[in-house]
């Protein structure tokens, strides 16, 4: 046999005993992170913190405060609710019988809780906390002490730390403002510096060009899409497997991993046909096996053994015993019933030849030998550790594509129903596609395979871009300003703030799975990067500029406002007069 082949033979053939596997030395190599729910289903829950605060702070204080939080509620809660649906009715689909992927399954079955869990807090529990607030806003309570807000004589004999501790905002004027919200550092910036930037038009065009840009790097990524895979993403990365896999990968490719064979019943070993469908069954591979060296010895001994008595004798009594014989000893099972010996069970290893693109043409030699193992006289197993991997990766990524691109188009389509402006449903739709194929393009690029978890991911950006452009498109659609470049500025001063805090906030929660040792962990960081950044500079750069250019058109809102106006003007003037001493003017 040639050291290329033998040298992964030895190593690997412990590697996949059943001793190994009974005493756990794989466990931690093939140990998958539990699924990343909390992480994912953070990004939703705190976009409903956000925006139900940015609601509540747009509310006038002079308010009471039953009727801020109905206001807040009556402006959020309808998108949040739209936004929540589709989430559960995409990771639904992930955790019906469909799946065939456990992972995507328990992820998706998680996420769905964690979806319910959210909205219920935020309807209840975080609703419940802006009433405590808005009765502590009315009664001068202090917010986090929950005492009685001194004076300002008083607060102005105290040292600075204390005013500043104790003070509310409002002790410098007589009465509250009734939109403090627009003073926020957020607000104030987008308002008075960022949307004047933003829709100038010599920015533009440099922003057609970043999308431009954007849109080649996604399109060359879509088209190198393959469900190639790596043994190394699934091992840790201080795993000692790794330097192995690294090695084999780099200097033995052209050999597949070597395939244990065990026949698990008793077998006549001596007959020529039994002898004749091994040699079948093991063609076109490298065989170490001590069936092939035994029919050796036996000729090169000149010794017959054409039926069971002699054939076994020879082998324990000669065959076995020499040294360099003996470690086939683990490979045969022996029973014996009086003075009479029977082998129950063997395995031999068999070693594959195969070009670059080994995991194919493994898949391939699985699919091929796992249906003679049922439809041969011989009955056996294959099996090899790695297969575990193959068969995860080239038997189960299809289903979960095709059922995250049936989840994009069927959201796509619910949202019709969802809505109540259809050119705004419209851009939706192109804003989430650009952003999906921006995502999946890009990861691409980043050589992130696809697997379960940017399959997870990919599933997730529908649902995060849906929760992030829905309102800012809305707003846009429905403003009736006299210009695009007013709505759109509009709408960044409504929702600019929640979507910059909350995108903010989940790629700051990315910054802890760079320090796990893992590489699946690591291509979660990837795929949740790319999928905070594209949302954001869709919301931010993209959509303000590209909405300033295509329809809706404001023109008819400014004739609307224009005759509504006229016909006011109109109507003012005219008085009616029923009799001498009642005059009533319309």
């Amino acid at each position: 046999m040639p050291s290329c082949v033998s040298w992964p033979c030895c190593s690997a053939s412990a590697l996949g005993s059943p001793e190994a596997l009974q005493q756990g030395k794989l466990k931690r190599e093939f140990h998958l992170p539990p699924p990343p729910s909390w992480l994912s289903c953070g990004g939703h829950g705190t976009k409903g913190v956000f925006e139900l605060l940015s609601g509540w702070r747009r509310t006038r204080e002079n308010l009471p405060f039953k009727d801020r939080v109905a206001d807040a509620y009556s402006d959020v809660m309808v998108t949040y609710t739209m936004t929540s649906s589709l989430y559960l009715i995409t990771f639904g689909m992930g955790a019906s019988p469909f799946t065939n992927i456990e992972a995507v399954k328990v992820f998706c079955q998680n996420m769905c809780v964690s979806i319910l869990l959210n909205y219920f807090y935020i309807f209840s529990f975080f609703g419940s906390c802006l009433v405590f607030a808005g009765q502590l806003e009315q009664n001068r309570y202090h917010s986090i002490f929950c005492c009685k807000i001194p004076s300002a004589e008083y607060l102005d004999r105290k040292p600075v730390w204390f005013q500043t501790v104790m003070s509310d905002g409002h002790q410098q004027t007589s009465h509250h403002e009734t939109n403090p919200y627009q003073h926020h550092f957020i607000q104030h910036f987008l308002r008075e510096h960022y949307n004047e930037w933003i829709t100038n038009i010599y920015v533009k065009p440099f922003v057609v060009i970043l999308y431009l840009i954007y849109s080649s790097f996604s399109f060359m990524g879509c088209l190198q899409i393959s469900d190639r895979a790596n043994i190394i993403n699934l091992l840790a990365s201080d795993s000692p497997s790794v330097s192995y896999a690294t090695a084999q990968q780099k200097y033995f490719s052209n050999y597949s991993p070597v395939i244990g064979f065990y026949v698990y019943e008793p077998l006549q070993y001596w007959n020529s046909t039994v002898q004749e469908d091994l040699r079948r069954l093991c063609s076109g591979f490298t065989a170490m096996s001590w069936v092939e060296q035994y029919y050796q010895f036996l000729k090169v001994s000149n010794i017959s053994a054409n039926n069971k008595s002699d054939f076994i004798s020879v082998l324990q009594s000669s065959f076995l015993k020499k040294p360099e014989f003996q470690h086939f000893r683990n490979d045969i099972i022996f029973s014996k019933a009086g003075d009479e010996s029977n082998i129950i069970a063997s395995r031999l290893y068999l070693v594959a030849r195969t070009s670059r693109d080994k995991q194919k043409e493994v898949i391939e030699v699985l699919e091929k030998l796992r249906p003679l193992s049922l439809s041969k006289s011989i009955r056996f197993i294959v099996f090899n550790p790695s297969f575990v991997f193959m068969d995860h990766y080239g038997l189960s990524v299809t289903v979960p594509v095709l059922i995250a691109g049936f989840g994009v188009l069927l959201v796509l389509i619910l949202t019709f129903f969802l809505v109540i402006h259809p050119l705004g449903n419209f851009w939706l739709i192109l804003s989430v596609t650009s952003i999906e194929l921006g995502v999946l393009g890009l990861m691409t690029l980043w050589n992130v395979d696809m697997d379960c978890i940017s399959i997870l991911c990919l599933i997730y950006t529908l649902n995060f871009a849906i929760d992030h452009c829905a309102p800012l498109l809305y707003t846009f659609v429905l403003a009736t300003e006299h210009t695009r470049t007013q709505c759109i500025k509009i709408s960044l001063q409504e929702h600019g703030t929640a979507i910059l805090q909350n995108i903010t906030s989940f790629l700051i929660g990315l910054v802890p799975l760079l320090f796990v040792p893992s590489n699946l962990t690591f291509t979660l960081f990837k795929c949740l990067l790319l999928t905070g950044g594209c949302t954001l500079l869709h919301c931010f750069v993209i959509l303000p500029v590209f909405l300033t250019f295509f329809p809706p058109s404001k023109k008819h809102h400014k004739k609307k406002k224009r005759a509504k106006r006229k016909e006011r003007e109109e109507i003012e003037c005219i008085e009616i007069q029923e009799n001498p001493d009642h005059v009533t003017t319309v």
